[in-house]
């Protein structure tokens, strides 16, 4: 089943799944202070439920850029290892894909590691395409 994580203690039960894909979170209260933090920027988190166990996970927001315009961007993508090649990413995707088609945005735009060629060949087979390569480098502070 899917459905949005909205609540703290859904948001709690989904923090294991997360730290899996984001590891650098280091406690379940910094996850939900930044999920609600982001929220006020559109972002939701659908969840595919087995029972009351997340075993698939898709942040997402809309947002817009002079380069597409309006588009859904998909900020975090994770499946636990055992609903892996079940189908559980395809439909969290497409579930997004209608949200966005819903919400009248006509791009559906993720970013994956260079270095995530099991992701890449999930995004080729489900029919997204590469279309930039994004360059991103720490700022230190002004001293």
């Amino acid at each position: 089943m899917l459905r949005h994580a909205e609540t703290d203690a859904d948001l709690l039960i989904c923090f294991p799944l997360m730290q899996d894909l984001r590891p650098h979170l280091a406690d379940p209260a910094t996850f939900i202070a930044r999920v609600r933090r982001q929220q006020q920027a559109g972002y939701r988190l659908l969840a595919a439920w087995d029972g009351e166990r997340p075993v698939g996970l898709a942040g997402y927001r809309p947002q817009e850029n002079l380069i597409r315009g309006p588009f859904c961007y998909v900020d975090d993508l994770v499946v636990a290892p055992a609903g892996r090649r079940q189908g559980v990413g395809a439909r969290l995707l497409d579930a997004v894909a209608a949200e966005a088609r819903a919400a009248g945005l006509p791009h559906l735009v993720l970013d994956t590691g260079l270095d995530n060629g099991l992701g890449q060949r999930f995004y080729f087979r489900y029919g997204m395409l590469p279309a930039a390569l994004r360059f991103a480098m720490p700022l230190k502070e002004a001293t």
